[in-house]
């Protein structure tokens, strides 16, 4: 009897060894790629009755965590500071409209100079592409997004693109929202936004 009980033990031990052993190695596969921002791309675009405009926005940093070749996370910091216009050629019409955004009827970005994002769950719907759920905050005021983002393993890190689709009511822009305010005839700004996301990682 005692050397059955003597048995029973060792074989626990070696099971719960094992097992955080496995617990270890799974830990171990979990890798935190580090974006690269000057080969990366954030490219905005706003539309209005009258028209749109598209720019660029810098990501100050982020990191993309991938175990294995599956995404598990990731953090992405925008910095607004850093916001383009590309379609204005007239330097003085580019510069009122960035000025403008920049201001509080839109990012008040001398308060809220980045904007965040942040994942919370990544569904795989097929080889390389997600369903990605995160939280995006924008002027203090945090909101949950879903998006499509496909991803792939490079010899030297990850890369990830996809199409956010922002509602800027959700932040407190009101500026020419028809959400907020009546009668703005063909003034109105759409709330949607996007962003085409082009994400560049190293180890």
């Amino acid at each position: 009897m005692k050397s059955l009980k003597s048995l029973a033990a060792s074989l626990a031990v070696a099971l719960f060894i094992s097992a955080g052993a496995s617990a270890e190695d799974g830990a171990k596969k979990a890798v935190n790629f580090k974006v690269v921002p000057e080969k990366s791309e954030l490219t905005w675009l706003a539309k209005k009755v009258t028209g749109e405009h598209t720019g660029k926005i810098t990501l100050k940093e982020g990191l993309i965590t991938l175990d294995g070749a599956k995404l598990t996370g990731g953090k992405f910091i925008a910095d607004l500071n850093s916001i383009t216009c590309t379609d204005l050629t007239d330097k003085t019409y580019n510069d009122k409209l960035i000025g403008h955004l920049k201001s509080d009827d839109f990012f008040s970005v001398a308060k809220h100079p980045t904007a965040t994002f942040v994942i919370t769950k990544a569904t795989a719907k097929s080889a390389g592409v997600y369903d990605v759920t995160g939280d995006l905050t924008i002027k203090g005021i945090t909101k949950p997004v879903t998006f499509p983002v496909t991803v792939k393993a490079t010899g030297s890190g990850a890369e990830a693109t996809g199409k956010l689709v922002v509602d800027r009511s959700k932040y407190d822009i009101k500026y020419n929202s028809k959400s907020f305010f009546d009668n703005l005839g063909d003034k109105v700004i759409y709330d949607d936004f996007s962003i085409d996301i082009k994400l560049v990682a190293a180890k």
